[in-house]
């Protein structure tokens, strides 16, 4: 079976913060990574295995972004962190174009 591939555009910081979010969760569930979404470890699962599959989910994350924005978010070291500074840089923004576009 042939892997699937999906072709987006790296977020750029100008493009809707949201609609992002939505497609980064989407190539993160189609790489295998859903559980490390929600940032929940399973009981059942051993601390490096969890800190793997963080690792993965922060490099895959990383693809998505462009040279601009990932000078802004590169000192991060998880997938949390690296999510968190990532939604108070451009969230903000996000939501500013929208309320100045209504």
């Amino acid at each position: 079976m042939a892997a699937t591939r999906f072709d987006i555009k790296e977020f750029d910081g100008i493009l809707n913060f949201n609609l992002r979010q939505v497609r980064m969760t989407v190539i993160l569930v189609q790489n295998g990574l859903k559980m490390v979404i929600t940032g929940k470890k399973p009981a059942d699962m051993d601390k490096s295995e969890w800190e793997e599959l963080d690792g993965k989910t922060l490099f895959v994350i990383q693809l998505c972004l462009s040279n601009n924005v990932l000078k802004e978010v590169f000192m991060e070291k998880t997938r949390y962190t690296l999510w968190k500074r990532f939604k108070t840089l451009y969230a903000t923004k996000s939501l500013a174009n929208r309320l100045v576009l209504k």
